[in-house]
């Protein structure tokens, strides 16, 4: 078989092993079994339990061959998006995709097979290198509590790869933006609609009407916003005196970011005064810290010249999402996103290019290689 087929072939069992977030276990079990066989030995911490999961992060380690070398974490994440139980993984033209009735679950199980298959042609081929830690996390999907919650005591890299995300080899995100989580509780008055409507203060219209005065989607190059959900009332027939909004915002600059949130609330308070309506406090979560990695950061130039040395175009990009590595980078480990040869992530259209797939393999034994010497 050769190495595309068997990377083909595990990626495949991987996708049908169903891991949502929070039930990863399984999918543990045989990633912890597949480590063990390549030659490395596993063990999980307890970040399950501060999350309420099956298993905590799975943490295996490569001794060095050459301990001058920088040690290297490898890194992705086992859970994936809903719908994703019973993925039929369906191999035509050159690519993956599923059956069109859930997820293919590339996110993040290419990054997965992707540090697999290097590890396997590592330890076959024996080059020099430093001590390699490959962390597994739980629940990135579900905000980053696999990475958050990790026992930082049991890893010690210099650096960091995180094999989660862009579909051509070469390919990696240099920075993300922070985010901030936002929940609005607007207070009305309730009445009924049809006897006495004009008793009562409607909270969901006072709230569309504070949300019609907000910047969202794209504010600049570096900052976003939305609104992605809304709701309240009790039924047809009674004026809502409850709406609950819940937004996020995102920046690669902190203050644009404290300015994209105070600019949100404002609109609302604004508008729940012209109702005669309440805005309570706001709740304001921080999802993640930004990061910005120099060109000149040992991690990029590890990875651009391993690209280089296999002839691939090594390129640098702006992300505009959170991953592992905003945790990675905010804990004092520099991380760099790289791509897996995957595209459409948490949609039914997710697909995984196979030839870009293998090159990503490719370039990580290449990483491993290039890493230190």
């Amino acid at each position: 078989m050769s190495h595309r087929e068997e990377m083909v072939q595990e990626f495949c069992e991987l996708v049908r092993i169903p891991s949502l977030s929070g039930h990863e276990g399984r999918l543990a079990a045989v990633l912890a079994g597949k480590l063990s066989e390549i030659g490395l030995t596993v063990e999980f911490d307890s970040a399950h339990e501060a999350i309420g999961g099956e298993v905590g992060n799975l943490i295996a380690r490569l001794p060095a061959r050459d301990p001058a070398r920088p040690t290297v974490m490898l890194q992705s994440h086992m859970d994936t998006v809903a719908p994703g139980e019973g993925i039929r993984p369906v191999v035509a033209d050159d690519c993956i995709t599923s059956a069109g009735d859930t997820i293919l679950g590339a996110d993040a199980k290419a990054g997965v097979t992707v540090i697999l298959s290097a590890l396997r042609r590592i330890v076959a081929e024996a080059p020099a290198h430093g001590e390699l830690q490959v962390v597994f996390c739980i629940a990135e999907e579900t905000g980053l509590n696999g990475a958050f919650n990790l026992d930082y005591s049991r890893i010690s890299p210099q650096y960091a790869f995180v094999f989660d995300g862009g579909k051509a080899a070469g390919q990696m995100t240099t920075a993300a933006p922070s985010a901030y989580k936002i929940t609005y509780e607007m207070a009305g008055l309730a009445a009924h609609a049809g006897v006495r409507p004009e008793a009562g203060i409607n909270a969901i219209q006072a709230a569309a009407s504070g949300i019609a005065r907000m910047r969202l989607g794209r504010i600049d190059h570096e900052t976003t916003a939305n609104i992605g959900l809304i709701g309240g009332g009790q039924a047809r027939n009674i004026v809502p005196d409850r709406c609950t909004i819940k937004g996020e915002a995102r920046s690669h600059d902190e203050d644009k970011l404290r300015s994209q949130v105070a600019h949100m609330q404002l609109c609302l308070e604004h508008a729940a005064k012209e109702a005669g309506a309440r805005l309570l406090e706001p709740q304001v979560e921080a999802s993640y810290r930004c990061f910005s990695l120099p060109q000149d950061a040992p991690v990029v130039q590890v990875a651009r010249r391993a690209a280089e040395t296999l002839g691939l175009e090594p390129r640098t990009e702006i992300g505009g999402g959170g991953s592992d590595a905003n945790v990675f980078n905010e804990r004092g480990i520099p991380a760099v996103i790289c791509a897996t040869g995957s595209e459409g992530a948490h949609t039914l259209q997710e697909r995984l290019d196979i030839e870009q797939f293998v090159k990503c393999a490719d370039w990580l034994v290449e990483i491993i290689k290039t890493a230190g010497s």
